[in-house]
């Protein structure tokens, strides 16, 4: 049971946030510094953040050229425009913020591996060009002169460039978000896991470490756990599905040629240079509908897949040896539009980023703030 000064003092706050990833964080902040005299509340279940935002590749990305055109093809024109000036303004935003040292980001550019399967997107180049150049003030895909500088295997036929990607390290922007926070007088929980909420009274329901329920009331809610916002709220289930993606790095590589993000497969697989090793990542498409979880672990089928790949075409002359992996949880649906609406006039969500939590968590969370209002 409570004490009394835990009653007193620890219970009842103008916002709590369910979730303490990317959006929720920044939905904290910016709503903390709207309203600087009200108290808010994030509750977490994990240590870190439970889905991806700390289990990410680090791509500072918008869509390669082959995922871009794929969009062109599955959504209305204007609505892949929206989705790709969204995550352009949220990597600007959150650079403009936090300042690039902070967050580690490298203006190291992007890489689309064009094999026989993707040969067709080359076609798109200059359409799409011309689409995103009033976001872009110019060209952003441009084809590579020798796509064998990089050491690839003869399978890839076009590299394209893209010059306005970057790259950062998503836990010291993790960070970062952290110490805006505690500098705004942010509360956060984390290990505190919500079993049940009471939607209409603004309460959460924390399993604690002794077993027992704390009843934590708010005047508002923002609802922030992407991928498992369907153990909370089972209607939104019709409109998300989770997505499971496994990460693995590679022992030290001397004389790593790569620099920059990679692209393959329209971005379901891609890979990087951290530290002089070789990051890979993806390959959700082999084995899509039993990454269809909230579950941690790592899919080996995905694993040998993702090993051949980069035996067969990434570097078919060095061979590369594995120290780790992981797996993070994203969220995704039939839209890549992310979810943001009211439940009731006190409760908001924001969820469903896609695979694009560094680009759209940040103008998520603005977003989420304005919603849930005054």
């Amino acid at each position: 049971m409570l004490s009394y000064w835990e009653k007193k003092n620890l219970i009842q706050y103008d916002l709590i946030l369910v979730g303490a990833g990317f959006v929720g964080l920044s939905t904290a902040i910016h709503y903390k510094e709207k309203h600087p005299g009200r108290s808010v509340l994030v509750l977490e279940r994990g240590v870190f953040p439970s889905g991806a935002s700390t289990r990410n590749a680090g791509f500072a990305c918008f869509g390669s050229l082959s995922e871009i055109a794929e969009d062109l093809e599955n959504y209305q024109e204007d609505e892949a425009f929206e989705l790709v000036t969204k995550r352009r303004m949220g990597i600007k935003n959150i650079r403009s913020v936090f300042g690039d040292e902070a967050i580690d980001y490298s203006s190291c550019g992007g890489f689309d591996l064009i094999r026989k399967q993707e040969a067709h997107y080359m076609e798109k180049v200059e359409g799409i060009n011309a689409l995103l150049s009033s976001v872009f003030g110019g060209d952003v895909f441009e084809e590579v002169a020798d796509p064998k500088v990089f050491g690839f295997s003869d399978e890839v036929l076009h590299v394209v460039r893209n010059r306005f990607e970057g790259q950062l390290d998503p836990a010291k922007y993790i960070q970062c978000l952290w110490k805006r926070c505690r500098e705004l007088n942010i509360q956060m929980l984390t290990g505190a896991e919500v079993i049940r909420l009471d939607e209409e009274n603004c309460r959460a329901h924390v399993r604690s470490y002794y077993d027992e329920e704390i009843v934590f009331q708010s005047r508002l809610m923002g609802l922030c756990s992407n991928a498992f916002i369907g153990q909370l709220l089972p209607e939104v289930n019709d409109y998300i599905r989770p997505g499971r993606g496994m990460i693995m790095v590679s022992e030290p590589i001397k004389d790593l040629r790569l620099q920059g993000t990679f692209h393959m497969e329209r971005g379901y697989v891609y890979f990087r240079n951290v530290d002089g090793r070789l990051l890979l990542g993806g390959g959700r498409n082999v084995s899509e509908e039993d990454e269809t979880t909230t579950e941690r672990g790592i899919n080996e089928d995905i694993k040998a897949y993702l090993q051949q790949l980069t035996k067969d075409v990434i570097s078919p002359e060095n061979p590369v040896s594995w120290e780790m992996e992981w797996s993070g949880t994203m969220a995704f649906g039939q839209s890549k539009k992310p979810i943001l609406r009211q439940i009731n006039p006190r409760v908001a969500v924001g969820v469903r980023l896609g695979g694009m939590g560094v680009a759209l968590g940040w103008e998520t969370g603005k977003e989420l703030a304005s919603l849930l209002g005054d």
